[in-house]
C-alpha cells in the first residue's frame, strides 16, 4: 500500500512510500531517505504527480505516539501556504530538531504534578463580572480581546478561565513575548494553581524539550508557558489558548521561518476550535480594527488594583533646564528624582537603548567603529569592554590605529548614550542609592531572580532599563518613571511608531503606582509636542487608536491592505541587483498588485550578505500568496541570491 509522508525538510510536498503496517493520517513514522532515517507523519494528501520515476521506499516503522491530530495537520498545511514556507519546514518546527519523541516514564512527569502551596485568590466585582462573560464564549472557538490597565487583573481572570479548562482534563497554552518574562510569571502561577507549569523557551535543555513534547502528546502535562514557537507543540486535549501582551512586536519571528505567532495562535484556535484570549493593556491597531468589525468579543478591566490611579504626566523641556555635569539628566529632572527618593519612592530611568553607547567616534579622524559584516555602527558595552553587533553578535576590541596618524591609536568619543551610560550617571548623581540596569542582558540571566528579589524589597532604588522593563513586571515602590528618549522613539518612519509609542506609555505607566501611592512619569524632550504627548499619554488609548485607523485607511496601509515584503541577500552585490530587477519583472508581470522596489533595504548588509527589498502591495480580497507562491516557484534564483518573505512585515529593516 503506498502512503504519503511528510518529512521536516525544505520540500513543500509529502513523499509517497510502501507499507504493509495499517497507518492513519497523522502516525508517525520511521522512513529511509537518503542515506539517513527520519521522523516523518502520515499526512492527509499524495505529493503531485510528476515526471520523475523514484524508487518508492519501505516505511521502517510506526513510532509509539499518539497520531498528530487532522485538525494540527490542517493548520500546519495552512500556516506553509500563508506564510509562504515549504511545508516540511512547518513540520520542523512540530518536531524536537526533526525528531518525534515517545513516551517517557510516568516520572518524569511527576514535578508537574506535585502539589505545591498555593493562594487563595479571588475575584473582585468587575473581574467576576469579566470572567463570567469571558467563560459563556469560551465553548468554542472565538477570539476575545481582554483589555485592561496595568495592574487591573487581566492574569487573574484569565487564570480562572485556564482552571475551568483543567477542571474539563484539557490544556492550555499561555504565550508570552520575551523569555525574560517566564520566571516571575512562573511565579504567579505557581501561587495561583498550586502546581508547576511547563516552561517552553530557546533556553531550557534538550531533556526537558523532550519530555515537555511528550508529556503533551499524552495529556500528562496540562499548561504550557512557552514563547511563539510552543504554538507548535503536540498538544492531545488543547482547549484554550492566551496571548499575553498581545501588541507586543516580539511575537514576531523575523529569521529562519518568519511569521506571526499571535496571528497564528488566532489561526491554530480557529482550526482546534477553540477559544483564544488576547490580552492587552492597549491592543494592536489589527486587533483594535477587528474588534470595531465585530469580529472579536472586546471586554475591559477599567480599574486598577484597590482604584490605584495612573501617574500624572509632566513634560520636561531641555530647552529651559540644562544637563547637570554634561550627562544625560537635565537639573529638573535631578530636583524630581531627588524628591521622590527622599521619600522612598523607587525611580526608573527609561532608554531603550542597550550598551553604554550606541555609536563611537574618534575625535581625531572622524570615524566611527562600524561592522565588518553588517552595515550599522558597532555598540560599546562598557561591561564586557567589547563592541558588539547586535545584529550578527560580532565583537571587537576599543583599539584602533588612527588614520590621521595624529597620536597613533584613536581618541575616543562616546556618542549617544546606552542604559550602562546612564547608569554611570545615575551612579554620580544619586551615590547615596542602589542602582542597577534592567534589560534583556541582565535579566536572561541566573542572577535575574536574585535582581528582581532585590528590586521587590525596595534594595535597588534606580533602575535603569530598556523596553523589558515595561512588560509584566510588579514593583511595588515604583513611583516615578524618567522616559529619557522620547524625541528619539518619535523620530524615523516607522509605520508603527505612534501606535508603539502609545502601547509602550501605557505599559510603562502601570508599573507604577501600582499600590495606590501618588506617581509621576516625567518626559524629557527637546522637540515640545504637546499634542502627540497628550494623545499617547490619553487616559482611553481608543482615542489614538481610532485617528490611526482612520489615517491607515486613508492611505491605503495595513490592516487594509496586505502588504509582503521580499528580502534578497547575497554576498555578491552586482548580481544581487541583477537577480532584483529580473524578478520585480515577472512580480510586474504576473501579479495584481502594486511592487516597490527593488531598493537597497535600510541596512543594507547583514551578516556579510547585501540586501535588496521588494515591497508588495496588494488588496486583502486578492489571494496574492497563492500567486506568488507560483512565481517564486517558477523563477529561477541564482545558487547565489537567498530569498526572505515575510507576509504582513512589521519591521522594513
Amino acid at each position: 500500500m503506498k502512503i504519503p509522508v511528510l518529512i521536516p525538510n525544505i520540500f513543500n510536498h509529502p513523499f509517497t512510500y510502501e507499507t504493509d503496517l495499517d497507518l492513519e493520517i497523522g502516525d508517525y513514522v520511521m522512513v529511509p531517505f537518503g542515506k539517513s532515517s527520519l521522523t516523518g507523519i502520515v499526512w492527509d494528501h499524495f505529493e503531485k504527480q510528476n515526471n520523475k520515476n523514484f524508487l518508492t521506499k519501505k516505511i521502517s516503522s510506526r513510532l509509539d505516539i499518539n497520531p498528530l491530530s487532522k485538525k494540527t495537520i490542517n493548520f500546519l498545511n495552512w500556516f506553509s501556504d500563508y506564510n509562504l514556507i515549504p511545508k516540511g519546514m512547518s513540520l520542523k518546527l512540530h518536531l524536537l530538531s526533526g525528531e518525534a519523541i515517545v513516551n517517557f516514564k510516568k516520572n518524569e512527569y511527576k514535578k508537574f504534578n506535585e502539589i505545591l502551596p498555593s493562594i487563595n485568590y479571588q475575584l473582585n466585582e468587575s473581574q467576576n463580572k469579566t470572567y463570567l462573560e469571558v467563560s459563556r464564549l469560551n465553548e468554542k472557538f472565538n477570539v476575545h480581546l481582554l483589555q485592561g490597565a496595568t495592574g487591573s487583573g487581566k492574569t487573574l481572570v484569565y487564570f480562572n478561565l485556564i482552571k475551568d479548562k483543567i477542571d474539563q482534563d484539557k490544556q492550555a497554552l499561555i504565550l508570552l513575548p520575551e523569555i525574560g518574562l517566564t520566571s516571575e510569571f512562573e511565579k504567579k502561577f505557581i501561587e495561583f494553581f498550586g502546581f508547576k507549569p511547563a516552561i517552553w523557551h530557546s533556553g531550557i535543555t534538550k531533556k526537558n524539550k523532550k519530555i515537555i513534547w511528550s508529556g503533551l502528546a499524552s495529556n500528562k502535562i496540562k499548561v504550557v508557558i512557552g514563547a511563539r514557537s510552543s504554538l507548535f507543540l503536540p498538544f492531545k486535549k488543547l482547549g484554550l489558548i492566551v496571548v499575553d501582551e498581545e501588541h507586543d512586536q516580539s511575537y514576531k519571528q523575523d529569521e529562519g521561518v518568519i511569521y506571526n505567532a499571535r496571528d497564528m495562535a488566532v489561526s491554530r484556535a480557529s482550526f482546534e476550535n477553540i477559544p483564544i484570549n488576547l490580552v492587552t493593556a492597549v491592543p494592536s491597531l489589527e486587533t483594535y480594527s477587528n474588534v470595531i468589525k465585530k469580529k472579536y468579543s472586546h471586554s475591559r478591566l477599567l480599574n486598577r488594583f484597590k482604584n490605584a490611579s495612573l501617574p500624572s504626566c509632566e513634560i520636561i523641556d531641555l530647552n529651559k533646564f540644562k544637563l547637570v555635569n554634561k550627562s544625560w539628566i537635565s537639573s529638573k529632572t535631578f530636583e524630581k528624582v531627588n524628591y521622590h527618593l527622599e521619600k522612598g519612592d523607587q525611580v526608573l530611568f527609561f532608554l531603550n537603548r542597550r550598551g553604554y553607547s550606541p555609536n563611537v567616534i574618534c575625535k581625531n579622524c572622524l570615524k566611527s567603529f562600524v561592522c565588518k559584516n553588517c552595515s550599522i555602527n558597532l555598540v560599546y558595552h562598557k561591561n564586557i569592554k567589547k563592541l558588539l553587533c547586535h545584529y550578527c553578535g560580532t565583537k571587537h576590541e576599543l583599539k584602533r590605529e588612527c588614520e590621521n596618524n595624529i597620536s597613533g591609536s584613536c581618541k575616543f568619543i562616546f556618542t549617544g548614550p546606552g542604559v550602562e551610560k546612564v547608569l554611570d550617571e545615575v551612579n554620580t548623581l544619586f551615590p547615596k542609592f542602589k542602582a542597577s540596569i534592567f534589560s534583556s542582558d541582565t535579566m536572561n540571566k541566573k542572577n535575574s531572580s536574585s535582581i528582581l528579589e532585590n528590586i521587590s524589597n525596595n534594595k535597588i532604588k534606580i533602575l535603569v532599563g530598556t523596553q523589558l522593563i515595561s512588560k509584566g513586571f510588579h514593583f511595588p515602590n515604583l513611583n516615578c518613571i524618567i522616559v529619557l528618549d522620547i524625541d528619539l522613539s518619535s523620530q524615523g518612519h516607522d509605520l508603527r511608531s505612534g501606535e508603539k509609542n502609545l502601547q509602550l506609555y501605557h505599559q510603562l505607566a502601570g508599573r507604577a503606582g501600582r499600590t495606590g501611592k501618588a506617581s509621576n512619569i516625567y518626559f524629557q524632550t527637546l522637540i515640545m509636542n504637546k499634542e502627540k504627548l497628550n494623545d499617547i499619554t490619553s487616559s482611553d488609548p481608543y482615542d489614538y487608536l481610532e485617528k490611526e485607523l482612520n489615517l491607515r485607511k486613508l492611505n491605503n496601509l495595513p490592516p487594509f491592505q496586505r502588504f509582503i515584503s521580499i528580502i534578497l541577500s547575497s554576498e555578491d552585490e552586482k548580481a544581487l541587483d541583477d537577480e532584483s530587477l529580473k524578478l520585480q519583472k515577472a512580480l510586474k508581470q504576473n501579479l495584481k498588485a502594486q511592487i516597490l522596489g527593488p531598493v537597497n533595504a535600510p541596512i543594507h548588509k547583514i551578516k556579510k550578505k547585501y540586501r535588496n527589498r521588494l515591497l508588495i502591495r496588494a488588496s486583502k480580497s486578492y489571494k496574492i500568496q497563492k500567486f506568488l507562491a507560483k512565481i517564486l516557484h517558477d523563477f529561477k534564483f541564482s545558487k547565489k541570491i537567498k530569498l526572505s518573505v515575510d507576509v504582513d512585515p512589521i519591521s522594513f529593516n
